[in-house]
């Protein structure tokens, strides 16, 4: 990669910018240039302005941003849970997706976990027909729990499905 990204927290004025790449990463044509696309598997948005703000306004969550050069290149949401770090919203611009960005973002992540908020295990949801993605965690260490939840069918603010069989695999990872 070369060039180490810059992290910091997210503020306000962020929350445009971190809405966009997120939508960039996951949804419609601008996701296809990257291999992180839910556009086969979803249509209509990933997050929106009021989900962001609540999350860079929340005292249990937040959204660690990633910069290159003063350009938003990554962000992954981290919210203290009971018991285990949640890591959730992993988005890296799309044209960069092969740059091993995303590695040092979960690298991130787990620290902030592990050092910020004395967590001893990360934990992620990722959709189950993603298997490529959850090898990609399995190489980084996370592991199926042999959890399910279930999709949140009927809430377009979470994307409108376009199959009907759509579930989160729940991963852990131990942090030590």
């Amino acid at each position: 990669m070369g060039v180490t990204p810059d992290f910091r927290d997210a503020v306000r004025g962020d929350v445009s910018q971190v809405v966009a790449l997120v939508e960039r990463a996951y949804r419609g044509q601008a996701s296809r240039a990257g291999w992180t696309t839910e556009a086969d598997l979803l249509d209509g948005q990933r997050t929106d302005e009021r989900e962001i703000g609540e999350l860079v306004g929340s005292r249990t969550s937040r959204i660690r941003v990633a910069f290159i050069e003063g350009q938003l290149v990554a962000c992954v949401r981290i919210d203290r849970a009971s018991g285990f770090g949640y890591v959730g919203m992993v988005s890296v611009e799309p044209t960069r997706q092969r740059d091993g960005l995303g590695r040092l973002l979960l690298t991130e992540a787990e620290r902030v976990i592990r050092d910020e908020l004395g967590l001893d295990r990360a934990r992620m949801t990722v959709i189950g027909q993603r298997s490529e993605l959850i090898a990609w965690y399995g190489r980084r260490g996370y592991l199926p729990t042999g959890e399910r939840e279930p999709f949140p069918y009927g809430e377009p603010r979470n994307g409108l499905p376009r199959r009907p069989d759509l579930y989160f695999e729940v991963l852990q990872k131990p942090l030590v």
